[in-house]
C-alpha cells in the first residue's frame, strides 16, 4: 500500500492537532498503514490540496475538498473515539 499523506489541522496548527497527530501516529503503526502527518493550520489546507490524502481535524471546515475530511473532535472530548480511530483507518486503507 502506498504511503498516505494525512493533514492534521487544528486552528493554529499546534496545541489540539499535536495531539490528534500523536494518535494517528500510533494508530497507523498498530495498523501497518504508512503515513506521512503533516500537522497544520486550517487555513494552511489549500496548499496541500493537490498532494493529501486526508484531512483530519479539530477545526471546523465547511470547505470541500478532494479528498475525504474527517472530524477530531472525539480525541479531545473521548467521545466516540474508538469510531473516530476506525473512520481514519478506513480511509487510509482506501
Amino acid at each position: 500500500m502506498a504511503k498516505k499523506k494525512v493533514l492534521v489541522a487544528c486552528g493554529a496548527g499546534v496545541a489540539t492537532s499535536t495531539v490528534v497527530n500523536g494518535a494517528i501516529e500510533e494508530l497507523a503503526k498498530d495498523n501497518n498503514l504508512d503515513v506521512d502527518l503533516v500537522q497544520i493550520k486550517i487555513a494552511e489546507v489549500e496548499g496541500h490540496v493537490d498532494t493529501a490524502d486526508l484531512l483530519v481535524t479539530t477545526a471546523m471546515t465547511k470547505k470541500e475538498y478532494p479528498f475525504p475530511v474527517i472530524n477530531a473532535q472525539s480525541f479531545l472530548t473521548g467521545i466516540n473515539m474508538e469510531g473516530t480511530k476506525q473512520e481514519i483507518v478506513d480511509a487510509l486503507k482506501k
